[in-house]
């Protein structure tokens, strides 16, 4: 998941807040926008495949200035 920092203002998510307090929604105290990438990758491994998604996202799905990211990995099964 791919989210703008803290620091940076995000105007469509404060645009979604305001909407949902216009809904009488008054509990959300925040809203946070992002993108989500899967990505099956041919790895040996779970380290081989993380190393390979971080190079990814720290090459080029993540805009280092504004953006962070949180990866996952998973195992899948392999269909014969």
């Amino acid at each position: 998941m791919i989210t703008i920092k803290p620091s940076i203002l995000d105007p469509e998510a404060v645009a979604i807040k305001k909407a949902l307090n216009q809904l009488n929604v008054a509990t959300v105290a925040q809203v946070k926008r992002g993108q989500h990438f899967e990505l099956t990758l041919a790895a040996d491994s779970l380290t081989e495949a993380e190393t390979i998604a971080r190079q990814l996202c720290d090459q080029l799905l993540v805009n280092p200035t504004m953006e962070t990211y949180v990866l996952e990995v998973k195992e899948m099964a392999v269909n014969s």
